[in-house]
């Protein structure tokens, strides 16, 4: 028997508070790090929103201002303009509201503020867990209002509108140091979106359960996230309004987002993420829809390639597992997770989004160098594989 071992890394979170109600901890945890100038940072549609008065009564006093700019896949321009912004109204501090478009334009905006060059043209996060000693700090609390859980990593991503190819910036000083996961702040978030974003988390953990990285730890989270998820999601959707009953299925799905992604600085992403950061700015499909698209038809690639690798999923999907005979059970759960999906109004095909059949082969390449810089699949992934996924997608 092989000798068990590992290293984990954590990132720099310090605080989630979860709950109905809990926006109004906005005010004391800004507070208690000394920040005098936060700007919120959210979208036009939030930006006209009750719901940003909640949230800007919550900062109190210490709000220096409202940044609106923010959009889907972080265009570099949106994130000079928040730049320029925070050094304007001399921002101490950024709390993002919203999805994971605001999340990762005030993490890419406060790397520039602290120094960093902007619009790297690659997404490889390795970089988030190399430390930099003594360099600047930016704090950023996030509240989310989707299931995209990029609140809780240290990297993100932002496109180059010249070429439409997506690439990100990873450092630990990028985590947000607060998470305020109030399900009240989702009522508006469109169906569509709560539902695709909770598929993103899905994936989240179901790659990270098959990555060369898993462990102990990632893989114990990512079951208990499946199985909130697929029992929670669905029941979010099927009341309206404010609902005691709606808001406690939200705050489970909320939980699971965060346990879904918890350990992904360990694990990376596998295909199905390689696919969709490339997927998503080339034909504007939000990240949590190409998840809907990409995920069964990687989770069976990869049940030919590791099915071994799929007992935490299986558990989380109530999936029998033999580990002496495992590939039928993986290929039970990506059955599982096509069924779970088409449960939801959200698009499943390439083909529903837009995406000309005689350009699929575009992102391939930029694709491929993704997954072979993350090294998680444990073999060699060619160009053919990678676009006869595509074809299956499609």
């Amino acid at each position: 028997m092989n000798k068990t071992a590992g290293e984990y890394h954590f990132t720099r979170l310090e605080t989630v508070v979860f709950g109905v109600g809990k926006t109004e901890s906005l005010g004391r945890e800004l507070a208690r790090r000394g920040a005098k100038r936060a700007l919120i940072v959210t979208g036009k549609t939030l930006g006209h929103s009750k719901l940003l008065d909640k949230v800007k009564n919550a900062a109190g006093p210490a709000i220096a201002g409202v940044f609106t700019g923010a959009t889907q896949h972080v265009p570099s321009h949106t994130v000079t303009e928040l730049v320029a912004e925070a050094r304007r109204v001399g921002a101490d501090a950024m709390v993002s509201f919203g999805g994971g478009s605001p999340i990762d334009t005030v993490k890419n905006a406060a790397w520039q503020l602290m120094g960093g060059r902007a619009g790297s043209r690659i997404v490889d996060f390795s970089a988030a867990a190399t430390e930099t000693a003594g360099a600047r700090e930016i704090l950023h609390i996030a509240m989310p209002t989707t299931l995209s859980a990029a609140e809780f990593t240290p990297g993100g991503g932002v496109t180059d509108e010249s070429t439409r190819v997506k690439g990100g910036v990873a450092d630990p000083r990028l985590q947000a140091r607060v998470v305020i996961l109030d399900p009240a702040l989702t009522v508006e978030t469109p169906a569509w979106l709560w539902a695709s974003t909770g598929m993103r988390a899905l994936d989240h953990a179901v790659e990270g359960s098959y990555s060369t990285r898993h462990q102990i730890v990632t893989d114990t989270l990512a079951t208990r996230a499946i199985a909130l998820l697929t029992e929670h999601l669905l029941p979010s959707l099927q009341t309206h309004g404010d609902n005691e009953n709606e808001l406690e299925h939200r705050v489970q799905c909320q939980l699971a987002a965060w346990l879904s992604i918890f350990g992904m600085s360990n694990t990376r992403g596998g295909i199905s993420h390689a696919l969709g950061h490339q997927i998503g700015p080339m034909w504007n499909v939000p990240h949590g829809v190409t998840s809907c698209i990409t995920l069964p038809h990687v989770m069976r690639f990869m049940a030919e390639v590791a099915a071994e690798r799929f007992g935490p999923i299986a558990e989380g999907f109530g999936v029998r597992f033999d580990a002496h005979s495992p590939r039928s059970a993986a290929m039970e759960c990506a059955d599982r997770a096509a069924k779970f999906i088409g449960k939801f109004e959200v698009p499943t095909r390439l083909r529903d989004v837009g995406v000309p059949r005689e350009e699929i082969s575009r992102i391939a390449g930029t694709v491929l160098e993704e997954v072979k810089r993350a090294n998680t699949v444990g073999a060699d992934v060619t160009l053919e594989q990678l676009i006869a996924i595509l074809d299956a997608a499609y």
